[in-house]
Order: C-alpha cells, then structure tokens, then sequence
C-alpha cells in the first residue's frame, strides 16, 4: 500500500460566490513514433477512470484553504493517478455543475476548476486511489473521444494549442 494518503472530506474546500473550486491537470508525456525514419514524439495525456460512471477523465479535486492552486493540482495529479512531474501552463477555468458534490455552500453543485498542463517525470508503482482508478496513456484524438465530461474537452482542445505554440519549434526543455 501507498504511504501516501488522499485528503476526504470537505472541511477545508475552498469556495468563492456559491462556486467549490477545483485544481486539476491534463498529464501528457512523449512517445517515439513508431516508424525509424521519422524523430516525431507524439504527445500522450493521461487519463483515469470514475469510481462514479463511465468514461475517462483528467485528475481533479478539491482546491482546499491551506494550498495554492497549483499544490491542489499537482496533489490530485498524485493521489487520483499516480504521477509525479512538472506543472506548466495554466490552461483556464472551466465552470460545471457536480451531481455528486452537492453541499450546504454549493447546493446546486456548480464547481469552477483551474486546469493545468504537467509534463509527467515519473510514474508511482503506489498511489493513494489505485485501488479505485485505472490509468490510461492515450494519444489526443483517443482522448477526445474519451472523455466523460465536455469541459474536459474544451481543456484538452486549449492544451493542445497550448502546446503547438509552445513546443512545435522543439525550444522548450522538456523533451
């Protein structure tokens, strides 16, 4: 078992105006391209499932009152699908409305997440909700058709040109 553990309950979730906030990230690596002749990396996201119904989502959670935006996300990263890495971009906020997290400070369950881009470094053998969720690698296109929730959507379509802006001239490090 992980000697992580994954924060529960809702005592010190942030809200702002009738809105639970929420940190969350679309986890992306490189893979080689299968043909020799070409250096090609195609980009891969990282996708877990729901305990909750079907289809695939990003890691995200609770942004609670004693970290940054940036902690939350980088914590859900780690405790909903077991990767470690470096938090890039702010990729928007995004506003949906949960069926499951309804509560006294957001009845009607409306949710606004901040969702970043992290460029994975490292996979955990252990994490603190592998007995819950799966991981799945997937290549944008896949990952598109994928997902559970259009929101996601629209944050992987801002990932994606987020990372042609920045990456198609191969300047950044990260590779």
């Amino acid at each position: 078992m992980s000697d992580l553990v994954a924060r529960t309950g809702r005592h010190q979730q942030r809200y702002e105006d009738g809105y639970r906030l929420v940190a969350g990230c679309v986890p992306f690596r490189y893979k080689s391209c299968d043909d020799e002749s070409s250096s090609e990396k195609i980009v891969e996201v990282l996708m877990i499932n729901s305990p909750s119904g079907p289809g695939l989502l990003f890691p995200k959670g609770g942004w609670e009152n004693d970290e940054t935006v940036e902690e939350a996300a980088v914590r859900e990263a780690i405790e909903e699908a077991g990767v470690r890495g470096d938090l890039m971009e702010c990729l928007g906020y995004y506003e949906f409305r949960s069926k499951t997290h309804q509560d006294e400070f957001s009845p009607e369950g409306l949710c606004k997440a901040a969702m970043f881009a992290l460029f994975v470094k490292e996979e955990l053998d252990l994490w603190p909700e592998q007995n819950t969720r799966n991981r799945s690698w997937l290549d944008v296109s896949e990952a598109l058709d994928s997902l559970r929730h259009e929101w996601m959507r629209d944050a992987l379509e801002r990932f994606c040109k987020w990372h042609e802006e920045k990456f198609v001239d191969g300047t950044d490090g990260t590779e």
